[in-house]
């Protein structure tokens, strides 16, 4: 969330960063909530005042009959007074809270503007998409696809966008987990196997709720959540915490199966592994100083699109502009890896920083070394990477005229195999 005090004294500014995203905020109705939260603040606590000062008068010794029941009388009406007033302060402060938690994240004025994914602008890449095999074509048209990728079977199981993975197709999935992971170790993230299901406060956290209930999968039983990235278990970790400032900063990695409501079952843009329900990924989360976040932004970065060069996959990044960009970003870069047999680009990691939106939200801060005040941290995070469309690559990019797929030569140790073929 954004700090109040400059959210409050910089309402016109906020106002026009505010504007360059595509989510709706009412910020001056925000902001009349907020006027009156004080004012029943303010009302509540001298109702609590003028009850604790009746309290006092009535125990007072040696209290005429007649001041007795004077006082016990006005000991009821501020006591019915503050329980009103209480009442309408939770009340407000409810609605309060929903709206505060409404408004997103600033976007740095270093990120393009624009309105839409047309406008985002790229930075950067790797290798000519026309180096990708002459036997490319789309990973799902591949004869053998459906038998190490089983989408009926994961359809009758659970539904579509669940699928199966077979055989060398599910030794190479595992791979290349393993080998996301082993990168980042080498980075200097530190491993972690998180819970795969969070609570409403995690989720609220990092900024899926209020903005993407609908995307993910809860059970309404237990209040809990299906996680749709890493990034939810894995910042939550210092939720609540004060971190000292020589630790910082803190880098960590988690792999786990993400669940997203958001795949569709139409269309090219949703066929084979290009859109999943269920999918693997690994994330890459950084806490760190915040006159060092834009500088660790663009580390993190790197970090993710070294493990895209030793795949040998041609990629390109693209700084995302204020209206593509999601609700808790600041700034946001894409790495696309170029698909040969579809010839279109594929999402396979946003690398994002929050600034201190997230770490307000989970309440993480960090005490300085000198003398001064807890401060709040800024969090990152990046995919390092989303395995299914990284896969599809390979499968596309790699294809021989013989049917088989050629194994990058950094997987080979993974999978014991320099081709595979179902």
């Amino acid at each position: 969330m954004l700090e109040l005090k400059y959210l409050r004294e910089h309402v016109e500014e906020v106002k026009e960063a505010l504007a360059k995203k595509k989510f709706a905020v009412d910020l001056d109705a925000f902001l009349e909530l907020d006027v009156r939260r004080r004012e029943y603040l303010t009302a509540f606590e001298s109702a609590r005042a003028a009850l604790k000062s009746a309290s006092e008068r009535l125990a007072g010794a040696g209290c005429p009959p007649e001041e007795f029941t004077r006082q016990t009388v006005l000991l009821r009406e501020e006591s019915t007074r503050a329980k009103q007033l209480e009442e309408s302060l939770r009340s407000v402060d409810e609605e309060w809270r929903k709206a505060y938690l409404s408004i997103p994240n600033v976007p740095h004025g270093s990120a393009p503007v624009g309105r839409s994914e047309k406008d985002n602008v790229t930075v950067g890449g790797w290798r000519d998409p026309e180096t990708v095999s002459p036997c490319a074509i789309p990973h799902y048209d591949i004869p053998w696809f459906s038998k190490g990728v089983d989408f009926a079977r994961g359809g009758k199981v659970t539904a579509a966008g669940f699928p199966f993975y077979v055989g060398s197709v599910a030794r190479l999935v595992r791979a290349l987990i393993r080998f996301f992971l082993d990168c980042a170790e080498k980075n200097g993230y530190v491993e972690l196997l998180p819970p795969i299901l969070v609570n409403g406060a995690s989720a609220t956290a990092t900024g899926q709720l209020p903005d993407k209930e609908d995307m993910m999968y809860g059970t309404a039983v237990d209040g809990f959540y299906a996680v749709p990235t890493a990034e939810v278990p894995v910042t939550n970790f210092f939720r609540d915490e004060i971190l000292e400032e020589s630790l910082l900063p803190v880098y960590r990695c988690a792999y786990t199966p993400c669940f997203r409501r958001e795949a569709g079952n139409w269309g090219k843009d949703v066929r084979g592994l290009n859109r999943l329900h269920q999918f693997d990924k690994v994330e890459l989360v950084k806490w760190v100083h915040p006159s060092q976040s834009f500088e660790e932004l663009e580390s993190l970065r790197r970090d993710a699109e070294s493990i895209l060069r030793a795949l040998e996959i041609p990629y390109r990044v693209l700084a995302i502009c204020t209206g593509d960009m999601g609700f808790p970003h600041s700034k946001q870069y894409d790495l696309e890896v170029w698909a040969g047999g579809q010839r279109r680009w594929l999402e396979v990691s946003s690398c994002s920083n929050f600034t201190d939106f997230q770490a307000r939200r989970a309440n993480i801060r960090f005490r300085p070394s000198g003398k001064g005040r807890l401060e709040f941290l800024h969090t990152l995070n990046g995919s390092g990477l989303a395995v299914p469309r990284v896969l599809a690559a390979l499968l596309e990019n790699n294809l021989q005229d013989d049917g088989s797929v050629r194994i990058p030569q950094v997987l080979r140790p993974y999978v014991s195999q320099d081709f595979i073929k179902m």
